[in-house]
């Protein structure tokens, strides 16, 4: 990123000069890179975006229609939830949220059976961000394509981490972000648009390469892709995807995923939340330290240990709903790739230390 500001930070499309030109290549080869990660055959198919929130809603508001239904879930972020029940309640849409099976996973036959004449898409997550549980998308997407629906996939949680197959998994719209588990910077995402997926444009206005059009471009990516993009972020996701191994670190968090449950579920003064079946996931793991909130705890442990986890409600509130950790959520537990088994020690000593101090 700083030998992209150094060496000219042209912006992509708006000239013919030599920093224009590497900055479209720069473009280019993300697109490209992103494409083979999640099996797309046509790069220009992969639109970028500030974060995945801004992909799920140019999904969400650039696909449904007047009278369109939703099928969703329980288990899924504020990103999807939010503007469905803000459309929902606008008259817009209507809406059903699917609750959670015993194993925290949604049913995919319960997709089928919440489908009617005006279903238009279902719209969940491939991992959550609570719990970590990755749920059965290629199921879910084989019911999509019976039905004749659209299916959008909220992978935040599972980008960079879990194989992703748009056309095995018949995903139509998969948002995703840079900054997670794809370990580039904030402020990049992507939305990768099916050709089954018709989306009215999220924004409008200048593409640099097409200035004749009274309206935006309807060539992708342009025609979802107004403005001048975050070059500078995606030179750093570009340079992330390079170094990027997804199959070694979805080994290496849930390693350290299990070292840190195999050394607390035993221990009475803590209650793991939604595990199943003794996986990991995506190495996401949820707690709660009996007698205490998450908020005391995670303020702790980063004042006096300079741990950093999350806690509350994770953007997620109907999960703990399910879960029965509303309204103070958990304490959520999320190693990486850089993660050691010494910093999971140095987190179990710690937490225990301070539970001992306070209940």
């Amino acid at each position: 990123m700083s030998r992209f500001l150094e060496e000219g930070a042209g912006s992509p499309n708006r000239s013919g000069h030599r920093m224009a030109a590497a900055a479209e290549r720069i473009v280019m080869d993300v697109r490209t890179k992103l494409a083979k990660l999640f099996g797309v055959k046509d790069p220009l198919r992969i639109v970028f975006t500030f974060n995945c929130t801004d992909a799920l809603n140019m999904a969400l508001k650039g696909a449904l229609r007047e009278g369109d239904h939703v099928v969703t879930t329980q288990l899924d972020h504020n990103s999807i939830l939010r503007p469905l029940r803000a459309m929902a309640e606008a008259g817009r849409i209507t809406m059903t949220m699917l609750p959670l099976t015993a194993d925290g996973c949604a049913d995919p036959d319960a997709f089928r059976e919440a489908v009617t004449p005006e279903t238009r898409m279902f719209a969940t997550l491939h991992a959550s961000n609570v719990t970590g549980i990755i749920q059965p998308i290629g199921e879910i997407g084989r019911i999509a394509r019976e039905v004749g629906c659209l299916l959008l996939v909220d992978a935040a949680q599972s980008a960079g981490l879990v194989n992703i197959d748009v056309q095995a998994m018949n995903i139509d719209l998969l948002a995703f972000p840079g900054h997670k588990s794809l370990y580039g910077p904030t402020g990049t995402g992507g939305l990768y648009v099916g050709e089954r997926a018709e989306l009215n444009p999220w924004r409008e206005g200048g593409t640099g390469g097409d200035s004749i059009h009274p309206t935006q471009p309807e060539e992708f990516p342009t025609w979802l892709e107004a403005g001048t993009p975050n070059v500078v972020g995606l030179a750093g996701l570009n340079a992330a995807l390079e170094e990027l191994d997804p199959a070694r670190n979805l080994m290496l968090v849930g390693r350290l995923a299990k070292r840190f449950i195999g050394n607390i579920e035993q221990d009475e003064r803590f209650r793991l939340v939604g595990l199943s079946r003794g996986e990991v996931g995506v190495g996401v793991v949820s707690l709660v330290a009996l007698g205490t909130t998450p908020e005391e705890v995670a303020a702790i442990l980063d004042e006096s240990f300079g741990i950093a986890v999350r806690p509350g409600l994770h953007c997620a509130p109907f999960v703990h709903r399910s879960l029965g950790t509303f309204p103070d959520g958990t304490i959520r537990v999320a190693p990486g790739p850089s993660t050691t088994k010494k910093d999971i020690d140095k987190l179990l000593s710690a937490i225990r230390e301070i539970v001992a101090q306070l209940v």
